[in-house]
């Protein structure tokens, strides 16, 4: 499992004022500061043409070539990464914070800019060294140490599940990544694998994976006090997706890597769960399977009888996703959890609609839908709500099975995956899905280009405020 982040890598225990200093301004603040800095500190910021706009640092030069301070131009709205560019692009060495970031940005501003510096950290070195150090920070006195480590050791978990090539990272290897979490945290866990799949009334499961050499698999990980609110989180562990019999193109097949970035966010999140604490009962259900082509794989237009006994018609084999995850749904529902989460990569018509940066949200429940998205927009952890529109589901309709996987129509895709998932869900269970990319395509500060774990930090703090 990935380290701890802010523990090992980029945030340190320091003696006061120890450490180069960094002072955190807003544009609006930058001249009355200035104003008060010695002369030589202020005519060199106005001959390098700082101003304290977001995002741009200004190195204070000291004696003999050494780094004196830095200052950092910083929106008050954006705590989380208004200092996640500089552990990669400052010098090496250990920096501290001027002042007060709660002062600056609000009650959690230093936790949240704490969590950013070490997201701002990562790096996926696997098969690749970064060839040189970050920048460590002194902890800001006013961080919640705990749980800047939590989450950033749950994000660098799932970032580097996602972005290892899927030749290391088959379902066995899913599987093993989940192993290693139950037993960090005295988890139990279980594992349905390849024929038993069939034996235990896994169909689907096991029709998507059976075409690959490398069996599928249903993840069964449980982890708490049975008394406790029973919260299941079900991850699409799609480990590669060549498409099946509907073969995908170059183009869409290069990231499939990233296709079991749902699975991943969900280890990612169930870490920061059990690192925490939270007075849940936690199951984490992942199908975790490749969808391969060969002489068994699943064909179109086959009819497969579900976990919950409805059949499907495989109108595209490239609509897996939704497949496993109707199975594992289906067995979360019938413990009647308190809250149901699944994530999954599941459509490119989400993308379409939304871009890369914000995961579709689907839920039964407005009132929750609601605690979720505040929960989202308080963490800069941005999800957008799309509406399950039940008279698209006869877009689904079979002349030979209950349902379709897919519609013929283009319309609405994310929207009718949501709905032919919905078809496992009980009306009484509260449910969100979410439909990731899983994925940074180009890097900002804190988010590098590549996997992601979108959504997991505002599902973090809905838990925890429900469950905390």
């Amino acid at each position: 499992m990935a380290e701890t982040l802010a523990e090992v890598k980029t945030l340190a225990d320091a003696a006061p004022g120890e450490g180069i200093p960094i002072t955190a301004i807003t544009k609006e603040r930058f001249a009355s500061w200035s104003n008060s800095q010695p002369e030589p500190v202020a005519a060199w910021l106005r001959n390098i043409g700082f101003s304290g706009e977001a995002g741009k640092t200004a190195l204070l030069p000291g004696v003999g070539g050494s780094l004196a301070g830095v200052v950092q131009g910083v929106a008050v709205t954006e705590p989380l990464w208004s200092l996640a560019g500089l552990p990669d692009t400052l010098p090496e060495g250990l920096y501290r914070i001027e002042g007060s970031l709660d002062g600056l940005f609000g009650a959690g501003g230093a936790t949240h800019a704490a969590l950013g510096w070490a997201l701002g950290s990562y790096a996926f070195t696997r098969y690749k060294s970064r060839g040189r150090g970050f920048a460590k920070l002194a902890w800001p006195d006013e961080a919640d140490r705990p749980e800047v480590e939590h989450l950033a050791a749950g994000v660098a978990l799932a970032r580097d599940l996602i972005n290892t090539p899927a030749e290391d990272m088959g379902p066995a290897e899913l599987a093993a990544a989940a192993e290693a979490l139950a037993d960090r945290h005295d988890a139990e866990i279980s594992l349905i694998v390849g024929e038993d799949l069939i034996a235990q009334n896994y169909a689907m499961i096991h029709a998507v994976g059976r075409g690959s050499s490398r069996a599928p698999r249903l993840i069964d990980l449980r982890w708490g006090d049975p008394t406790h609110p029973k919260v299941t989180l079900v991850g699409k562990g799609v480990c590669f997706d060549s498409g099946g019999l509907d073969l995908k193109t170059a183009g869409g097949m290069k990231l499939m890597k990233k296709d079991m970035g749902g699975a991943a966010t969900l280890l990612g999140l169930a870490h920061a769960v059990m690192s925490a604490g939270l007075k849940v009962r936690l199951r984490v259900l992942i199908p975790a399977v490749e969808n391969s082509v060969s002489s068994t794989s699943f064909r179109p237009l086959d009819v497969i009888r579900t976990r919950k006994g409805l059949t499907v018609e495989v109108g595209n084999t490239d609509a897996e996703g939704r497949l496993v995850l109707c199975d594992a749904l289906a067995e979360a529902d019938t413990e009647a959890p308190s809250l149901l989460v699944d994530f999954a990569t599941l459509t490119g018509a989400a993308r379409v609609a939304l871009g890369p940066d914000l995961p579709a949200l689907f839920a039964n429940d407005d009132r929750l839908a609601a605690e979720y998205l505040a929960a989202s927009e308080a963490e800069a952890d941005p999800v957008w709500r799309l509406p399950l529109w039940r008279p698209y589901r006869r877009m689904l309709d079979s002349k030979v099975a209950d349902l379709n996987n897919v519609s013929d129509s283009g319309f609405a895709g994310a929207i009718v995956a949501a709905v032919y998932l919905q078809e496992f869900v009980s009306e009484a269970t509260p449910w969100l899905h979410l439909d990731t990319i899983a994925w940074n395509p180009t890097g900002k500060p804190g988010r590098p280009e590549g996997g992601e774990a979108l959504g997991l930090r505002g599902l973090f703090r809905l838990l925890k405020i429900r469950y905390g």
